[in-house]
């Protein structure tokens, strides 16, 4: 279980950018804008669902 636990928990970024080349330090930004779009899409579809519950059962909805 603590396996799956570590596997849900962001990743942190990596140590040292400094040596990074520029194109890799772009490729990254590329990489982490798409990881935030998977996330706001995410987000965006859990908030539906809440709302959807909360339509049914009568209960508080979030944003």
């Amino acid at each position: 279980m603590d396996d799956e636990i570590e596997r849900l928990k962001p990743h942190m970024m990596p140590a040292d950018m400094q040596s990074w080349n520029i194109e890799d330090l772009q490729s990254y930004i590329e990489a982490m804008k798409a990881e935030i779009a998977k996330v706001e899409a995410l987000i965006a579809e859990k908030n539906k669902v809440q709302s959807a519950a909360a339509a049914l059962f009568g209960g508080p909805t979030s944003s």
